[in-house]
């Protein structure tokens, strides 16, 4: 059913917590692949042992690059992106599952619902040391957010033809930010109005650094102002923001009523526009300046 690609960077104790918790908690048919930056630790002994399909890179190749490594080594109709600090709590792919069925077709994009560090708001545990599996699970139920608008990124779920057609994941995002949103516009310019995130879908968030430690490499030169790196990226790439785009298309954190319809166009929407393209203008005329974007 899933194909689950999980980009790690030696961070092996955690990636232990959500490989067991999906074998634990899953009802279907799916498949765990894992892309290995640099693996320095134990992680490729670790996913031998245990017979896991993985990518690998010697190098650390951020989210983006991993992800569409891991992708070209999937087999199930549906793609579903995870961080490797997140616990899969009980019967989610069934949940998912039913939740495709009701939809009747593949041009969606679905995601779950984050607790401890996310929308819900709860300790079971900071880190991989002192979580307590057990209570969380007797408890998890107890909590709840709604389904929203937009998305909470990952844990996302595509069909694997829709990955296909907009390319996977952006690679200029390196490590990773802003990623995300950029691939929902690529969906959205394919036509796709389901933007969903589903509260009965929950991960626990341990909100581990360690993913994000990524290293520098070769990339954009972008300088302070007028938004963080991957946001100029965004902007030059699209003409808007991040904040635009989630505030006027995917109405996001808003409670899910029905699939998204295009923006409408009043007064507040032409004003942020035309800050974003001040923004847009001042970003193209002064890095092609400067030569600050490669």
């Amino acid at each position: 059913m899933f194909s689950i690609l999980i980009p790690t960077l030696n961070n092996l104790n955690y990636l232990k917590i959500c490989i067991n918790s999906i074998k634990k908690n899953s009802l279907l048919n799916n498949e765990i692949i894992v892309h290995v930056s640099e693996g320095t630790d134990d992680t490729i002994n670790y996913l031998n042992i245990n017979s896991i399909k993985y990518s690998f890179t010697e190098y650390n190749s951020g989210i983006c690059e991993g992800l569409n490594k891991a992708k070209k080594l999937s087999s199930k109709n549906y793609v579903l992106y995870a961080h490797d600090d997140f616990y899969f709590c009980p019967e989610w792919d069934f949940i998912l599952k039913k939740e495709i069925d009701n939809i009747g077709h593949n041009n969606f994009y679905l995601s779950g619902t984050m607790m401890h560090e996310g929308q819900i708001k709860c300790d079971y545990g900071d880190n991989y040391e002192s979580f307590n599996e057990i209570e969380f699970l007797n408890n998890y139920k107890k909590y709840n957010y709604f389904d929203f608008q937009g998305s909470t990124w990952a844990p996302s779920v595509v069909h694997k033809d829709l990955w296909d057609r907009v390319g996977g994941l952006s690679e200029e995002f390196f490590p990773g930010s802003g990623s995300d949103p950029d691939f929902n516009m690529k969906l959205w310019n394919k036509g796709v109005r389901i933007f969903k995130g589903l509260n009965d879908f929950k991960v626990y968030h341990f909100g581990s650094k360690v993913l994000r430690n990524y290293k520098k490499k070769n990339i954009t030169n972008l300088k302070k102002g007028h938004g963080s790196k991957s946001g100029k990226i965004f902007l030059l790439k699209w003409g808007i923001s991040i904040k635009f785009f989630k505030k006027y298309y995917l109405k996001s954190n808003l409670e899910y009523k029905e699939p998204l319809k295009n923006p409408k166009k009043n007064i507040l929407y032409f004003f942020d526009l035309i800050k974003c393209k001040f923004n847009y203008l001042y970003l193209l005329l002064f890095y092609k300046k400067y030569g600050k974007i490669k």
